[in-house]
């Protein structure tokens, strides 16, 4: 959720045009993983639970290319993937142990 709260204000500094774009789409993305993460540990299964965990891998690889973008848009002067990296090995180590 921290993810959420930085993208959101990273975002807050985007151009009043990109509301309805690239704003919207960061944002959405950034709330999917952490939603997605929690419906799929509500889930009764693992597999289960593991699907949800790839379709929050998949919103994270999406943030990435938003910020990547922003980035060579001139919104954002450095992309700071660190957090990124960190919540990916968090879920990779998730899914390989519900394997």
């Amino acid at each position: 959720m921290h993810l959420v709260t930085e993208i959101y204000s990273l975002t807050s500094k985007f151009p009043k045009e990109e509301i309805y774009g690239l704003t919207s789409q960061v944002r959405r993305a950034a709330i999917s993983v952490p939603s997605n993460i929690a419906e799929g540990a509500a889930r009764q299964t693992k597999k289960e639970f593991s699907h949800f965990l790839y379709i929050a891998l998949g919103s994270l690889a999406e943030v990435e290319t938003q910020l990547l973008i922003a980035n060579n848009l001139g919104y954002i002067s450095e992309v700071q993937l660190g957090s990124l990296v960190e919540i990916r090995k968090m879920l990779n180590g998730l899914i390989y142990k519900l394997r």
